[in-house]
């Protein structure tokens, strides 16, 4: 019924093959939904939004003048991913975290791929995320990148690319918890006969992964999880996890160094910290080292982790590799590191600092999507098939005063789900971040955030420019 008339059109759709022809992995849920009348199923996601709603279940926007804090929009048709596309999604993600790690291991240390040429020094050290303090520092095991959200689309004829990678501090998970919980009451049937892999896994597994990070011999380790606090976008978030792993929240106010230790304050006086989950930016968290006028971080704290005496994830200085320029070079760091070649695809990338790339972007700027290489959530970008001529303009005079800070990409055709919009179920653009996390061992969370851009028409699918959300089910088998 609520099916009939959708067509995929010239786009991957993700639950269908083609028009009234579901794929495989799909059937048994579109004939759920199917079964259902148009009112229960408006009924079902009104409910999956007031649960969302009642949970807390929020993000911020603070560009646009009309408030903070919002409920993160949420629909309730979810994406399907075969259990056997998911094995190859998995293999790639665990083979890009271990070429990533590798590169971060390297470039603050011997610098071996600098001086085999494969990227140049100027590009490094004039990424936003490099952090000249940080060198020579060894995290505990070698291992930068304890968390991961690697930003995955597919094009037109079914090709997975790697969008971005987020290193620093990725979001989003607490909202594939919090919708795997709401898509349970919803479709409990489907749950039942269908074999979902579960993603509620997620918390311990992450509370194992910072616990892997404490110094050895230590009967009791504490974690904490640290927040700039109740205005970050993300806040709900970092509760969230918190509460899920049973480890305090804490400011920076919470926190001091003494004694040459990090110690948190409590009601029975100073407690020792051993590891801390920070959400917020390497430059704020010292203000003796980096940023001055940082009110967010610890002064000290630095000193106490270079000392091997507090363990931070994800490790301090792993923004450089969230560069998008630098982004460009991660197939040549996986042949590089492990004489292997990528099992997921970068989306080609043309450098605007390489005057042929630049010469290509500014006579192509209509067809192209340019983006900022130290931005994220949407901002800084052009796309060009939906942009001015004064907006294209206005960044070809960026790209020729500052090379260096842009990249250009071919427009994706991203693939496609069905999404109720105003009671009629319409395509919606999407892309998938599946959360990674590297302790004794690398472990990807089956899934991961499916985001849907709910605008008409629209490819850009962040919170902040009007995206939402959808439950993603991997299936067994």
């Amino acid at each position: 019924m609520h099916f009939d008339s959708y067509d995929p059109g010239d786009f991957y759709d993700e639950l269908y093959e083609s028009k009234g022809n579901p794929r495989q992995e799909a059937a048994q849920l579109i004939e759920r939904i199917c079964q259902m009348s148009a009112d229960e199923l408006g009924l079902r996601s009104q409910e999956a939004r007031n649960a969302l709603f009642k949970l807390g279940v929020t993000f911020s926007v603070y560009s646009d003048g009309q408030g903070t804090e919002r409920i993160l929009p949420f629909d309730i048709v979810p994406r399907v991913i075969s259990a056997q596309e998911w094995s190859t999604l998995e293999r790639g993600l665990k083979q890009r975290i271990y070429a990533l790690n590798s590169f971060l291991c390297d470039i603050y240390g011997d610098r071996k791929i600098i001086k085999d040429g494969l990227i140049p020094q100027e590009l490094i050290e004039s990424a936003t995320g490099y952090l000249k303090p940080c060198e020579q520092i060894k995290p505990p095991q070698d291992i930068w990148c304890h968390i991961t959200g690697t930003d995955l689309v597919r094009d037109r004829d079914g090709s997975w690319y790697v969008l971005e990678d987020n290193l620093r501090c990725p979001s989003g998970v607490s909202y594939v918890l919090e919708n795997r919980r709401i898509m349970k009451s919803t479709f409990p049937q489907v749950f039942q006969t269908l074999n979902i892999r579960q993603v509620e896994k997620y918390p311990g597994r992450l509370l194992e992964t910072l616990l892997n990070l404490a110094p050895p011999g230590l009967p009791d380790p504490v974690v904490v999880v640290l927040t700039p606090g109740i205005y970050n976008s993300a806040y709900f978030e970092h509760s969230f996890l918190a509460q899920q792993m049973g480890t305090e929240l804490v400011e920076g106010g919470d926190l001091v160094v003494h004694d040459g230790y990090l110690k948190m304050r409590t009601t029975k006086g100073l407690q020792r910290v051993d590891v801390i989950y920070r959400r917020i930016d390497d430059i704020f968290i010292d203000p003796q080292v980096f940023r001055a006028d940082s009110l967010l971080g610890i002064p000290g704290l630095y000193e106490v982790y270079k000392e091997g005496r507090v363990a931070i994830a994800n490790a301090l200085g792993t923004g450089v590799a969230d560069d998008k320029v630098i982004y460009a070079y991660v197939p040549q760091m996986i042949k590089y590191y492990l004489d292997e070649e990528p099992i997921l695809n970068n989306v080609p990338t043309y450098l605007c600092w390489e005057k042929e790339h630049q010469s290509h972007v500014l006579e192509n700027l209509d067809k192209l999507v340019v983006k900022s290489a130290d931005e994220s959530g949407g901002y800084g970008m052009l796309i060009g098939t939906q942009s001015t001529a004064a907006e294209r303009s206005e960044f070809a005079d960026r790209i020729r005063s500052n090379p260096r800070k842009y990249i250009a990409q071919p427009t994706l055709c991203l693939s496609r789900v069905p999404t109720l919009i105003e009671n009629q179920i319409e395509g919606c653009h999407v892309d998938l971040r599946p959360y990674i996390l590297y302790g004794e061992d690398i472990y990807v969370n089956p899934g991961g955030l499916t985001r849907v851009a709910l605008k008409r028409g629209s490819l850009v699918v962040n919170s902040s420019q009007g995206g939402g959300s959808k439950d993603t089910w991997v299936l067994t088998n």
